[in-house]
């Protein structure tokens, strides 16, 4: 413990939280120790940078009998983690220290698909037919089972990388296939087949999408909404365009979703840290897509432009034990981000201009990820943005009328293979 603040280790990689970000939201609440495992493409390309501005533990390569032995020195007073790939690992590190974070149970369960859904419905939360498929050849009865058309996606997995709606068998083959030869899977993945939630776009309305995610904080088993993100129509296949906060849901539907939201929780076990759980509007009401024990990827920024609230911070309270506070009723304003997505047929990024006329228009600010010449693959999930323009209005109107902006202002090009088949 330094200058009287609790350790709080992170376990860090790619995830909804930079560095930077992580210790902004720590300042003045716990002095962050970073755990670095640099066979990570994402903590290696930051490793470097990290020392100086935080202690920092290299634990490449070690089990976690030695992560234990490595912090043995410290007086860590809580871990979390913000990367969906490194739940399993700091749940067991916090098991060992009997710290407040996921069971390693939840963890498991939070990251394994399949078993997520049976044991929703084994708690009468929600039934959703789901099986697994190991290889083309159990990919037919799987089908059977769940019917069509139908989600096929990893059994784990973030982003909604190799992830797809499937209308029949033909299609299903191609697409797993495709799948299990894309460098990021490797044919020994496991997949899942899954029930379509079919959504209903007047719940929402019409120019937004017909799905939410509830982003919430638990602490020694007391639930906290803090919010319902809205989101703008999927691209196909299944990719995410776009967040708006507030929703545009009414108080009868909110209250709906996160009733549903709070039994899914408890029928999870879990007890501690942020959670981001998808819910799809159905014409027979709020159905879970899937829960996610960790902060949703880019929820926090529009949180705390929308209200002043710090997600981020309140994941760390979490993690030491602490309730999170509930934020201040009402919204400073309408705020959403706003992704360039490819096409499905994209290869290459081919024209990115407009950049300078979208910098002066106010309330718009251009985050770029891809660089003209850069590769683009809708395998990859959100991972294939070009870049994200973060914005804010008075109203949803406004919301709307600045996203036609962006549309007519951006001009962008790709080198592109013939359209594939989407179902």
């Amino acid at each position: 413990m330094t200058g009287g603040l609790p350790r709080l280790a992170v376990v860090l990689d790619f995830g909804a939280a930079s560095p930077m970000s992580i210790l902004a939201a720590a300042r003045g609440l716990a002095e962050i120790v970073f755990l670095c495992d640099r066979d990570l493409p994402a903590v290696r390309a930051v490793f470097d940078d990290l020392h100086g501005l935080a202690p920092v533990r290299d634990i490449t390569g070690r089990s976690d009998d030695e992560i234990d032995a490595i912090l043995g020195p410290d007086a860590v007073a809580g871990i979390t983690t913000f990367s969906e790939g490194q739940l399993n690992r700091t749940a067991g590190l916090a098991h060992r220290r009997a710290l407040t974070f996921l069971s390693p149970q939840t963890a498991r369960t939070l990251t394994d698909k399949y078993l997520q859904r049976q044991t929703l419905a084994r708690a009468h939360v929600q039934h959703t037919s789901c099986r697994i498929v190991r290889g083309v050849a159990g990919l037919d009865a799987a089908l059977a089972d769940v019917g069509l058309p139908a989600i096929l996606k990893p059994r784990s997995g973030a982003a909604s990388a190799l992830t797809c709606r499937v209308d029949d068998r033909r299609q299903a083959q191609a697409r797993l296939r495709e799948f299990l030869s894309f460098e990021a899977a490797g044919p020994e993945r496991d997949f899942v087949v899954e029930q379509l939630l079919t959504g209903d776009a007047s719940i929402a309305g019409p120019e937004w999408g017909d799905y939410v995610s509830v982003e919430s904080v638990t602490s020694h088993g007391e639930i906290r909404h803090i919010e319902i993100t809205g989101k703008l129509p999927l691209a196909e296949p299944l990719r995410e365009t776009g967040y708006v906060v507030p929703c545009t849901l009414d108080q009868d539907m909110r209250g709906e979703i996160l009733a549903l939201t709070s039994a899914a929780l408890s029928a999870l076990d879990v007890r501690h840290g942020a959670t981001h759980v998808e819910i799809k509007l159905t014409p027979q009401g709020p159905r879970i897509i899937e829960v996610n024990g960790r902060v949703g990827g880019y929820v926090a920024d529009l949180i705390r432009r929308a209200r002043g609230f710090d997600l981020i911070r309140a994941a760390l309270g979490a993690a030491l034990g602490r309730a999170a506070d509930v934020p201040q009723a009402g919204y400073r304003r309408h705020t959403f981000q706003y992704f360039l997505t490819p096409p499905m047929n994209a290869l290459r990024l081919r024209r990115f201009d407009g950049t300078g006329e979208l910098a002066r228009v106010r309330g718009l600010n251009l985050e770029i990820l891809k660089n003209v010449g850069d590769a683009v693959d809708w395998r990859h999930g959100t991972l294939t943005y070009v870049g994200i323009v973060h914005g804010s209005g008075r109203d949803h109107h406004e919301v709307l009328r600045l996203i036609e902006l962006i549309n007519r202002t951006m001009r962008i090009e790709y080198a592109e293979t013939d359209p594939p088949e989407t179902g």
